[in-house]
């Protein structure tokens, strides 16, 4: 066996362990269509909060309406089915097409950890609902969202680490500007979703 063949070697034994180490059935287009999702829906959000007629300057007043709130939540939950249902089609489909299962030890370790900071986000975001800290929402969304993913990066791609990072940034800034909370909401679940997802699909797929 000689040098190049050796290093072919190598390389194949070190994608053999990437494979079965790293979730990577993961769909860049599944994040760009869940960035899609998330703009729409703040779109929507934004209309049911303002009207049509609104302009686009700074808020200082929040949402106390129950029928506004109602609606509100709605539309969260419709988009958080529409995402959670594109990107598990989407990852069976590529995993299908690798010859892999979706569901292997990797995988259901990066779900666990993800899960922890997400359940922990939703619950104390349903507990500032209930105390009218409805200002605090999106902020929240967004901080726990990023340590989920930064958390679960680890047994994926390191572009799921980096968008977590930014998501915690930018929901850390969200903080600081209470009124511009559903822009900083499209922005880190909308916008940063498709840069990530089409650079995940230009360099693995």
């Amino acid at each position: 066996m000689n040098q190049q063949d050796l290093i072919k070697e190598i390389g194949h034994i070190r994608s053999m362990m990437e494979k079965s180490s790293k979730v990577l059935s993961i769909s860049g287009l599944s994040g760009v269509l869940i960035g899609i999702y998330a703009l729409l829906g703040a779109a929507a959000g934004y209309i049911v909060v303002y009207g049509f007629d609104s302009g686009f300057d700074y808020r200082d007043h929040y949402v106390t309406e129950p029928a506004v709130i109602t609606n509100l939540i709605g539309i969260a939950l419709v988009v958080l089915i529409a995402s959670l249902t594109t990107g598990l089609w989407m990852a069976r489909k590529k995993a299908k097409k690798a010859r892999q299962y979706i569901w292997n030890p990797s995988s259901k370790a990066m779900l666990l950890v993800m899960a922890i900071p997400l359940m922990t986000g939703g619950l104390f975001s349903l507990v500032l609902l209930s105390k009218g800290y409805f200002s605090l929402i999106g902020a929240t969304l967004l901080i726990f969202y990023g340590l989920s993913l930064t958390s679960g990066g680890i047994y994926t791609f390191k572009e799921v680490r980096w968008l977590g990072v930014l998501e915690i940034l930018l929901g850390l800034c969200a903080l600081l500007f209470p009124g511009y909370g559903l822009w900083f909401w499209a922005f880190g679940f909308g916008v940063l979703h498709i840069i990530y997802g089409f650079i995940v699909h230009k360099r693995y797929e």
